[in-house]
């Protein structure tokens, strides 16, 4: 009996070691490997945010402009459908952000469906937004159905995209890496906007009335070369609808490539959320769990201002470029020099990042733009100093893209040391930081083109009243600088820096550790149960 124990365990002894051997050998390094990722997963994964930037950018520099002078709307109606899409994209981003939460995972993953499904309705209500329905009326339902119905599919594209930061990999260095691969892209993918729409659109003149046609009705010449002109604006518009039509054909395309790339060439994996909980919490009890961690109610209220800025200068920067400054033909170009200069800086703000640190980067990055935006109110109307200002916004621009979505993840790292029981809220984080921004930012593109309805724009005028000229000024320059010391301000009340950051690190580094160690052990006891 003693004798047979005896050589039971040594020949169990026997079969065990080479196989636990074996196990530490091969799954060991696999675990490490995993962390890592290659170039072509960290560029796959980059290129499935250019659709978001591409529309986006679209939308934000000439969808007021196309619905006051090419759908020839009341700049009151242009203001609801800015407002109410806006903030309509706003809830979608929570509610996309509740409905991923109860998904459960496949074996594509539990975010890449919500990719590949959304992607083909997204492009379809994309083009009917640039499309100018022959109707009389409800022409504004048109515009603000399809609106927010393209704002409802695209969040069901970019939140789950925004979500998967953290489950490419579970090493923040290369999180960090693929968030700078990802914000060059999109930075691109705002200069692929504005170029496509830009140059296309640019090559047709949107026909405009000289004020002499608007006043002097009662002279029989004058209603002659009225109607004149009408007949020559017919077809101008007819020719400026359809370039609005064949950019937003050819963005759709690149909407459609681009998630095809990030589907087949970026893997989501399940093990690379931080913590694994044994049983995830209710959405509002995580809800409430994330609205009270302050490191993140502080990142959000410091970058909601900063944003706001740039979302103001964005809309308004065509018509500034085409009334106030008088450059019609350039403003295609000049917005063009906003964006390759952004795309360009991308690289050296993470550089700056990583040798001064995040904080640094965004007091530098951010607060540079505002002597330049002061320069183009108070200089006269000159053509290179409006590009100088272009190229200096433009820098801003790319630290105002890169830094937020680069400091987030930090921000989920301390949430998951405070709450290590309670994981997969990250697409919380997530939406309900794009929520405060778009909401806000509809309120003030609402607000903004209202206050150009007071100031009395007139729809396809050659020009516009000085008061408009003003507005317009206050819109692009003072708002924004405002906005920008204001969240500066805020932001130093944000408590992770450099410090902070790498003992967290640390801290999640040994909580993994220890996870591997406990599972291994676990791993081991089952494998040493079934075979004995």
């Amino acid at each position: 009996m003693a004798k047979g124990e005896g050589a039971e365990s040594v020949s169990s002894a026997g079969l065990l070691q080479p196989s636990i051997l074996k196990q530490e050998d091969l799954i060991l390094p696999k675990r490490e490997s995993k962390g890592k990722l290659s170039i072509c997963s960290k560029v796959c994964y980059a290129i499935g945010g250019a659709p978001y930037q591409i529309t986006g950018c679209a939308l934000g520099f000439f969808l007021q402009i196309y619905l006051l002078d090419v759908a020839q709307l009341d700049p009151f109606y242009a203001s609801i459908i800015l407002f109410v899409g806006r903030a309509w994209d706003a809830v979608t981003d929570p509610l996309v952000g509740f409905f991923i939460s109860k998904t459960s995972w496949s074996r594509f993953g539990r975010l890449m469906p919500w990719i590949i499904f959304s992607t083909p309705f997204a492009v379809i209500s994309y083009f009917l937004i640039w499309f100018v329905p022959d109707i009389s009326k409800g022409q504004v339902m048109w515009y603000l159905f399809f609106y927010c119905i393209f704002q409802t599919l695209v969040t069901c594209f970019h939140v789950p995209y925004s979500a998967l930061t953290m489950f490419i990999s579970r090493e923040q260095s290369e999180r960090d890496s693929a968030t700078a691969y990802r914000m060059t892209v999109e930075v691109l993918g705002t200069v692929l906007g504005t170029a496509i729409q830009g140059q296309i659109v640019g090559k047709v003149n949107t026909p405009c009335i000289p004020d002499p046609l608007l006043l002097d009705l009662g002279n029989s010449s004058s209603v002659a070369m009225e109607e004149v002109n009408i007949t020559h604006d017919t077809g101008s518009i007819t020719d400026t609808r359809n370039a609005y039509m064949i950019a937003a054909g050819v963005i759709g395309g690149i909407y459609i490539l681009c998630a095809i790339i990030l589907t087949l060439g970026v893997r989501e994996r399940r093990e690379s959320s931080e913590l694994q909980s044994p049983e995830q919490g209710s959405f509002f009890e995580g809800l409430k769990l994330v609205m009270k961690h302050g490191p993140y109610i502080k990142l959000i209220a410091g970058f909601l201002f900063t944003s706001l800025a740039f979302m103001l200068l964005e809309g308004n920067f065509a018509l500034f470029c085409t009334y106030t400054l008088g450059f019609r033909n350039e403003f295609q170009n000049i917005l063009l020099a906003i964006m390759l200069s952004a795309t360009l800086t991308i690289p050296f703000w993470q550089w700056f990042l990583t040798r001064f640190g995040k904080k640094t980067a965004v007091y530098i990055g951010i607060s540079s733009a505002a002597p330049f935006l002061i320069l183009v109110v108070i200089m006269e109307s000159n053509l290179i100093i409006t590009y100088v200002v272009a190229v200096a916004a433009g820098m801003s621009v790319a630290a105002a893209f890169l830094l937020p979505w680069s400091m987030l993840p930090d921000v989920i790292d301390d949430f998951n040391l405070q709450h290590p029981d309670s994981g997969g809220h990250e697409a919380i984080f997530f939406s309900f930081y794009v929520f405060f921004t778009k909401f806000a930012s509809g309120v003030s593109l609402g607000i903004s083109t209202l206050s150009l309805d007071f100031a009395g724009y007139k729809t396809r005028g050659c020009s516009q009243p000085e008061e408009v000229n003003f507005t317009l000024k206050m819109l692009v320059s003072v708002a924004p600088v405002v906005l920008i010391i204001f969240g500066l301000l805020l932001f130093k009340l944000y408590p992770i820096d450099e410090e902070k950051r790498k003992e967290n690190k640390k801290a999640l580094q040994e909580l993994r550790d220890e996870e591997s160690s406990n599972s291994s052990t676990e791993s081991d006891s089952t494998e040493l149960a079934s075979i004995v």
